[in-house]
């Protein structure tokens, strides 16, 4: 299949990232008002993540990937090559990637009234350096290993959104697992933000768990599998 023109996915890439973000942080600010304990605050906020990613995956899979993620579309330029995301056309997607998740937590603050505000929830340490390093490479192993097994966006959708929902909860970092993702949390001061200093402790902690599971692809899954046929629709 032709890939669609690279402004056209450069959006898809803009908007999917900015709602995921816009359902973490408005899902996040909608918990912490609606409940006051906190094991069901990140219920509700993981619950809401894992849905929406499911559905935006599916969406918007035919124009862009919808990778909505710099580490997948860096893993994609590596692993992929001849069939995958061109090195050039990373200058699109990762500042789209970027720039659409400060706009979705702009967005989730202005559906609830909430003020922009830099974020003072500390989180960096060794532990959830270490749980975003697990959380990373499983995530890019995840969804490379399918794409490599040739399995369908919407098996692909389900996959990855159970998985980040489970990770909520087995990772202490609450699995961002996304730089443009975490890069955007900087401007909620809510449930779902992150402060500053703990910013880059976790984009290296990211980039070194997409490597990991870039080689754990590389190992498991050495070739690339034809890709599942796709049911016409009606």
């Amino acid at each position: 299949m032709t890939p669609l023109p690279l402004w056209r996915r450069g959006i898809a890439e803009f908007v999917g990232t900015g709602l995921l973000v816009a359902v973490v942080v408005g899902s996040g600010i909608a918990a912490q008002r609606l409940s006051t304990d906190v094991g069901l605050q990140l219920l509700e906020n993981s619950l809401a993540t894992a849905l929406g990613l499911g559905v935006l995956i599916v969406l918007l899979a035919p124009v862009s990937g919808a990778h909505f993620n710099p580490v997948v579309s860096l893993a994609d330029v590596v692993l992929r090559r001849r069939n995958g995301l061109p090195a050039r056309e990373l200058a699109v997607y990762l500042p789209a990637q970027i720039a659409g998740g400060i706009g979705g937590a702009v967005l989730a603050g202005a559906m609830f009234a909430a003020p922009i505000a830099i974020s003072r929830t500390d989180r960096a340490d060794a532990a959830t350096f270490l749980a975003e390093v697990v959380a990373t490479a499983g995530l890019v192993l995840l969804i490379m290993g399918l794409v490599r097994a040739g399995r369908s966006a919407a098996v692909i959708a389900c996959a990855v959104g159970a998985y980040i929902g489970a990770a909520y909860w087995f990772t202490s970092s609450t699995s961002f697992a996304n730089p443009a993702v975490t890069i955007a949390r900087i401007f909620t001061d809510t449930f779902a933000g992150i402060a500053p200093a703990s910013v880059l402790p976790f984009l290296a902690a990211q980039l070194l768990g997409a490597g990991v599971g870039v080689l754990l692809t590389v190992v498991l899954f050495p070739r690339t599998a034809p890709a599942e046929p796709s049911t016409p629709a009606p």
